[in-house]
């Protein structure tokens, strides 16, 4: 499957495609870029939730691409701008089969500024309990 993604990632590129495609992608990461800059202008690191999704169980949605994609679209933008990031445990959610599962929240912080976001990312973590916490399932192990 990788393989012929990269393959047909070089055959798009070379075969004329190269504005519609790659010169698209590079301007919306510019976007993306600029956005995150001019939040750094007013603050030192970005908080957003890790996941737009409750939490589910391993192998719920595995049947899903889509939800399994969305699960993790938060994450992306970090990777698009080349910014550092860190998730993090801060909270529980309930699913509906009642297991108790952690919530994540994502530390974006400045391009080669990671001693920053480290720090932030501390400090969350000194101030708060959740990452003591274990899920049931695997409480003990």
């Amino acid at each position: 499957e990788v393989k012929r993604r990269i393959v047909l990632g070089t055959y798009v590129l070379s075969a004329g495609y190269y504005d519609a495609y790659y010169l698209k992608a590079q301007q919306v990461r510019t976007l993306l870029r600029q956005d995150y800059e001019q939040a750094f202008a007013r603050v030192d690191v970005v908080a957003m939730p890790t996941s737009p999704l409750p939490p589910f169980a391993l192998g719920e949605k595995t049947d899903d691409p889509l939800a399994m994609y969305l699960a993790d679209i938060f994450t992306v933008s970090a990777n698009l701008a080349g910014l550092p990031a860190v998730s993090m445990p801060c909270g529980v959610a309930e699913t509906p089969n009642g297991a108790t599962l952690p919530l994540g929240v994502q530390l974006t912080g400045r391009a080669f500024d990671e001693s920053t976001l480290l720090r932030a990312a501390g400090a969350f973590e000194q101030a708060t309990s959740w990452h003591s916490l274990q899920p049931p399932a695997i409480a003990g192990t």
